[in-house]
């Protein structure tokens, strides 16, 4: 018997620990821990269109999280089944308890508590709202009755204030406080490196360049990673032209797990020779590994007066960056399994594929969505 789901309900910002603007990597590692609370975790999204696919997280049998699709945020909260004993729910209001098992929240409830709003089949707050039926945004159903005080409330959700009555219920997330610090947007350039744009937007962006950062800069700019791993894959370096490159070396990655981002550096001068971006694809190997790293791939500008040189994003299929990379036909790729290591994990689509070209490696699924990128 698991014990009560007992959550105070923010308007416009969050109920309990789930807060609107959460990015899903955070809010799937904290669930993962909790087990205890939330045995019963699905994580449902559109195959088809799984690089930019919004994404439901339900902890059943009483909390939906939506996430939108290209910034991976927490949208929309839905807490549901609120007469399920099993576990009880019970929500909460400043003071107040809205609905527990002794609690029936109904309509009559809500408009004493949160007083008048505008006529719907629903009740609608900024940031909040009520909602009658078990399933469904319950646009244009039949059989609403607002004139019956005693309709039991079914569901209610949360979302950001600025939302509005006619807000994209898949839209994107504004920013918000809880996403300071983190990275906004990341522009790649080949051979070069990385610019890194964070939250909030007035913040300063950070140039990582290869061969010229060192591993005390990223420590500055990024605080330190999550996970220092001294041991590198060298299967790689059979297929290198370099004879130098078959020798020891004691280089080391920092990773960055929650800015979806890894850096191989030097063990002797202490440098960035590698930089890996990861896209956080659903339904791939690497999925809720690293957080989604917003990234695009930047062209040379036309002539010296253009501001605003071409860019792939990381939603792109891989056929079209194959293309701005190179309008040659794709170079050979190699095949990788990530699970080959894994005796417990089963995918539908475990493998991908590494596509080389000068100065930049793209690890691209079945279904063309482009996983990784590996400037070096």
């Amino acid at each position: 018997m698991f014990s009560a789901l007992d959550v105070d309900i923010q308007p416009g910002f969050g109920v309990g620990m789930f807060e609107i603007g959460a990015s899903l990597w955070t809010v799937l590692d904290a669930v993962r821990r909790m087990q205890h609370a939330f045995p019963q975790v699905d994580v449902k999204y559109d195959p088809d269109a799984s690089a930019m696919t919004p994404i439901i997280v339900h902890l059943r049998p009483h909390v939906d999280l939506l996430f939108s699709g290209k910034h991976q945020r927490l949208h929309t909260i839905c807490i549901r089944k609120l007469r399920d004993p099993n576990p009880p729910v019970i929500l909460r209001y400043k003071e107040s308890v809205l609905s527990s098992s002794d609690e029936v929240l109904r309509r009559i409830g809500v408009s004493r508590i949160f007083g008048p709003t505008y006529p719907g089949d629903d009740l609608r707050y900024p940031g909040l709202w009520f909602s009658f039926d078990e399933d469904g945004i319950g646009e244009g159903r039949k059989g609403a009755h607002p004139e019956d005080k005693m309709q039991e409330v079914k569901r209610v959700f949360v979302s950001q204030k600025d939302l509005g009555k006619e807000g994209d219920a898949l839209g994107e997330v504004s920013e918000c406080p809880i996403m300071d610090g983190d990275i906004a947007l990341a522009i790649l350039k080949v051979r070069d490196g990385i610019t890194l744009h964070f939250h909030p937007s007035t913040s300063n962006a950070a140039h990582i360049r290869i061969g010229q950062t060192t591993a005390q800069d990223l420590n500055i700019l990024l605080g330190p990673p999550l996970r220092v791993h001294y041991k590198e894959d060298d299967r790689m370096k059979i297929h290198s032209s370099n004879p130098d490159s078959t020798r020891p070396e004691t280089s080391y990655f920092y990773n960055f797990f929650q800015h979806g981002l890894d850096f191989l550096i030097s063990g002797k001068d202490h440098v960035v020779r590698k930089i890996i971006l990861h896209s956080n694809v659903p339904g791939t190997p690497l999925f809720q590994r690293y957080k989604r790293c917003n990234w695009e791939l930047e062209g040379n500008p036309e002539d010296d007066e253009d501001d605003s040189p071409p860019r792939k994003r990381f939603y792109d299929r891989f056929e079209t960056i194959s293309h701005f990379l190179s309008p040659r036909q794709p170079p050979p790729s190699m095949l990788l399994d990530r699970t080959d290591d894994e005796d417990d994990i089963t995918l539908p689509s475990s493998t991908t594929r590494l596509h080389g070209y000068d100065g930049i490696i793209l690890e691209v699924s079945e279904a063309s969505h482009v996983v990784s990128v590996t400037l070096f």
